[in-house]
């Protein structure tokens, strides 16, 4: 399974994006996606994840801004995210996993499909 994602952007402080992440085929319900964002300098952290379609997950630093959703029809998952911030600046990322259990949901280690990263950048 290939993963694109898309969506973003440059945008102010406040503002909002939404990620796209399209998977290359239809996947089961058992398909776990997960965000991660990487920033200059730092480890790749999670951000939100998507547990074989059905239970959600997200970091506390995002927790009450962004949400996780998918469109079935569409082979997509998106990543809705408002009250955007300057450190919210980085490189993101969709990742995939068909095997995943969920106490590793948030753990990059525990997917075995990855999407090229799309760039969010937030000024203040």
């Amino acid at each position: 399974v290939q993963l694109q994602a898309c969506g973003g952007g440059l945008v102010q402080a406040g503002g909002s994006l939404r990620l796209s992440c399209t998977k290359s085929e239809r996947t089961g319900s058992g398909y776990t996606v997960g965000w991660f964002r990487q920033a200059p300098g730092k480890e790749r952290e999670f951000v939100a994840g998507l547990f074989r379609g059905a239970n959600t997950a997200y970091s506390d630093s995002v927790k009450g801004r962004f949400t996780i959703s998918r469109d079935n029809a569409k082979n997509t998952v998106y990543l809705q995210m408002n009250s955007l911030k300057p450190e919210d600046t980085a490189v993101y990322y969709c990742a995939g996993s068909n095997t995943i259990i969920w106490s590793n949901t948030r753990n990059p280690k525990g997917y075995n499909y990855w999407g090229q990263g799309t760039q969010v950048t937030v000024s203040s």
